[in-house]
């Protein structure tokens, strides 16, 4: 392979890395990053969302020198992009979750470890750069409060609480493919693994020499159990019974930033604030919980007219290029959360594949801020859109 090659993958875009991902990756895998739930109606919606308004661009302006660094939550980051929570890291690349901060931490953007990540928090954290964390409520809550105060102690400095899967989605691909939770191989599957030799010897083979399968890391020694395995008593996610009144708790509990992910309503907005939040995440779980929700970016506007001025808007779901940051911010967002992006290049290259993600879509975003007229994130302002 040529040195270009290398450094690129031949991936000149997300899409790119999508495509190179379904190659090498089980379609068990594979479908569970990329889709949604039930007939992907969210997931499409998400992605076509982000075309709408038009852009209204700037002329005349000098634009040779493009900033494209902000501060969120009082620290400089060098673009408005945050890598957001996944769980499946471990199952697209050998110990997934590090491989992801490190390339996170060298493109100088947070990371937010998941709590279904099958690494230990501490184990993640020593790959340096920002640090977030994002909950869900095990049934046990100490279980959840236990975590939460380990990732104080690893140094994440923003917790997130997400909200919006209060029962298990209706994932059906799962069953279809024999990736249902637990994980089992068998007929349904067995073929799909074996033909996918790489991935087969360096992930499942490097657990199976290092231990074994991959464990739900951040419970107590003796409630862990594989993904082949169920959860313990106590040890399930439980998200049914959460209330205003224990996000409350939860707020008072946690000493850093504390955000609510999955809201989509001004209402609850508000209402988060009012409790103490220091900001929310605009998003329908990347159209992997309810399949008629309405898109992320759909839903932005009425939540920054509700809060932005009170505290800090993120959004995510189907962001797959650097223009939908601008677009974002152009809303009022202070930055965006992408999730499958950086998987699609674990999967092709481990931490070197996740920086050929973020490289990508910071060339994106500076070139639209250029193409715009935008010289720093500052003047990425409402009057960038058609019906700004």
């Amino acid at each position: 392979m040529k040195r270009e090659e290398a450094r690129t993958f031949g991936a000149y875009n997300v899409a790119d890395l999508r495509r190179l991902a379904q190659r090498r990756l089980p379609r068990g895998i594979y479908e569970y990053v990329e889709r949604g739930v039930e007939d992907d109606i969210g997931l499409a919606a998400n992605r076509a969302a982000w075309s709408e308004p038009k852009l209204l661009p700037k002329i005349g302006r000098d634009v040779s020198r493009i900033d494209k660094r902000t501060t969120l939550f009082g620290q400089e980051i060098a673009m408005p992009l945050v890598i957001g929570p996944t769980g499946s890291a471990g199952l697209v690349w050998h110990n997934g979750d590090v491989e992801i901060a490190r390339a996170a931490a060298a493109a100088r953007i947070p990371f937010t470890i998941s709590s279904a990540t099958t690494m230990n928090i501490e184990e993640i954290a020593v790959a340096g750069g920002r640090q977030w964390f994002q909950l869900y409520l095990w049934a046990d809550r100490a279980l959840s409060h236990a975590a939460l105060d380990r990732a104080w102690a690893a140094g994440c400095e923003v917790l997130m609480v997400t909200v919006d899967i209060p029962v298990p989605p209706n994932r059906e691909y799962n069953l279809r493919n024999g990736f249902g939770t637990p994980f089992r191989i068998g007929p349904t599957n067995a073929i799909d693994l074996l033909s996918h030799p790489r991935w087969f010897a360096t992930v499942l083979g490097r657990y199976a020499v290092s231990g074994g399968l991959p464990r739900q890391a951040n419970l107590p020694a003796e409630l862990r159990t594989s993904v082949t395995k169920s959860a313990v008593v106590g040890a399930a996610f439980k998200g049914d019974n959460l209330t205003w009144d224990e996000i409350a708790a939860l707020r008072a509990r946690w000493k850093g930033i504390f955000l609510l992910k999955g809201v989509l309503r001004a209402d609850d907005a508000i209402r988060a604030v009012d409790l103490g939040a220091d900001g929310v995440i605009v998003s329908n779980h990347g159209g992997r919980s309810l399949d008629g929700a309405l898109p992320s970016f759909a839903a932005l506007p009425r939540i920054v007219d509700a809060i932005g001025h009170r505290a800090t808007v993120l959004v995510d779901g189907g962001v797959m290029r650097g223009e939908h940051i601008v677009r974002a911010l152009a809303i009022g967002a202070k930055a965006a959360l992408v999730g499958r992006a950086p998987l699609y290049g674990l999967a092709i290259g481990g931490q070197a594949g996740v920086a050929r993600a973020l490289t990508l879509l910071a060339e994106e975003f500076r070139r639209t801020m250029a193409l715009t007229g935008s010289r720093n994130v500052a003047e990425i302002t409402p009057d960038l859109l058609a019906d700004g």
